[in-house]
């Protein structure tokens, strides 16, 4: 049996190059530790270039030389650097970020994970799975910060030997509490369930808006997950009994997932449980592997949409706010699937009170779902069906969902967009 042997951060780190792509474990799961080791070298390195997922805690990597932060997702942490040009964004459907890796498409010379403690010459990603086994297989470099606070998730374990250099810390992980859903979320979660049927198998994000959905689902029966990330909202139906995975077919039984972010209570959950499987990326969102289960039905959110069902969800206008996700990735799994639903769920209007049902998107914004793939639309307003429907006839449906006091206004650009045949 291999002899573990740890060493510091600081001589871990100095394996590190000058010119090297750098991947980084995501979400809860930054090895925050090994980020500070290489600030400390930031005198004698130049050109370092990150990648990750959405990242939560400090981001030195995102604030300008000698690092340049290239993220698959932009969180609020880096987003301010990006709009400054200090960092930049990776357009990357999620399922895709592993094949950047495995292609060399994107270089990846050196991995910087966070893990759990080994059982038996093996060791789990715990939390954040994400592209991280795609960035060990192909990594000249493969760190790892051993944490007895990284859940023991099973799933795509990776064995001890494969690692060059191991660290200890005990730091806790990051924990995230949601605001309560307000009225409009649940409103939303309402029309959203009556979409769902017994026995389907659900992909959601985090936030108030998913949380209130699962609310929603409290009398639902024989639910499954198939899903990039959940969170305390999908964990008390679970503990209810509401999911159960006793429909799937693949996977049965069994929570699958590639990342999470939420309570205490959700890492204690997956750790040593058989019954939750942390996958890699290009399992949970290959849009075959995701058709696979009957009655699949994602629910994703936009920032805004237009007239013809283009969805953006990553940009404000040239402004990048997040990333495209798995949106994409779901939606076409899901429509792929016998019986399967694609949602796309937003408030009609912004907090600040703007329209996000627009004529057109913002000059500049991104389109995440393009209108051909767009299915389901679920405001507080109501639920329309645009598969199929023409641009004129989504439109009309878009508009029926829009807030009362936007409808007017949308119904002018409608006409000069469309000509009198919109007055038939």
């Amino acid at each position: 049996m291999r002899t573990i042997t740890y060493i510091s951060a600081d001589e871990a780190v100095l394996a590190v190059r000058s010119g090297d792509h750098i991947h980084l474990s995501s979400i809860a799961s930054v090895p925050h530790i090994l980020i500070e080791a290489l600030c400390r070298r930031s005198a004698e390195l130049k050109d370092l270039h990150f990648h990750h997922f959405h990242t939560e805690g400090p981001a030195p990597y995102a604030e300008g030389a000698p690092f340049f932060d290239q993220g698959f997702f932009i969180g609020p942490n880096v987003r301010g650097n990006v709009a400054q040009g200090l960092a930049d964004y990776i357009p990357a459907n999620l399922f895709e970020s592993q094949l950047m890796y495995r292609t060399g498409a994107l270089p990846c010379d050196v991995a910087l994970v966070q893990v759990s403690e080994p059982v038996d010459g093996m060791i789990s990603l715990g939390t954040s799975v994400d592209c991280s086994v795609a960035a060990l297989e192909v990594a000249r470099e493969r760190i790892a910060v051993v944490n007895p606070h990284v859940p023991f998730a099973y799933g795509d374990l990776i064995p001890l030997e494969r690692f060059t250099a191991l660290v200890r810390d005990d730091t806790p992980l990051i924990t995230k509490t949601y605001a309560e859903p307000s009225d409009t979320d649940r409103e939303i979660g309402r029309r959203c369930a009556e979409l769902i049927p017994d026995g389907a198998c659900l992909q959601m994000g985090i936030g108030a808006m998913p949380n209130a959905i699962c609310a929603c689902l409290d009398g639902h029966l024989h639910l499954g997950l198939h899903t990039e990330m959940f969170s305390d909202g999908a964990l008390a139906l679970i503990r209810k009994g509401v999911i159960d995975g006793s429909c799937k077919a693949i996977d049965q039984g069994q929570i699958v997932a590639s990342f999470l972010l939420g309570s205490q209570a959700v890492y204690d959950f997956i750790d040593h449980n058989p019954a939750v499987q942390m996958r890699d990326i290009a399992y949970t969102n290959d849009p075959r592997v995701i058709s696979r289960n009957p009655g699949m039905v994602s629910i994703n959110s936009a920032i805004e949409i237009d007239l013809t069902g283009q969805v953006c969800a990553d940009s404000i206008g040239e402004r990048i706010y997040s990333g495209s996700g798995g949106q994409l990735d779901f939606v076409r799994g899901a429509k792929l699937s016998k019986g399967g639903k694609a949602i796309i769920a937003l408030a009609s209007r912004t907090a600040k009170g703007l329209p996000k049902i627009v004529p057109t998107l913002k000059s500049g914004a991104g389109v995440v779902t393009p209108r051909a793939d767009v299915q389901w639309v679920v405001t507080e307003y109501g639920a329309v069906n645009l598969y199929g429907k023409s641009l004129q006839e989504r439109a009309r449906l878009l508009i029926s969902i829009a807030h009362p006091e936007d409808r007017e206004a949308l119904e002018r650009a409608a006409f000069q967009r469309f000509g009198p045949q919109w007055l038939r």
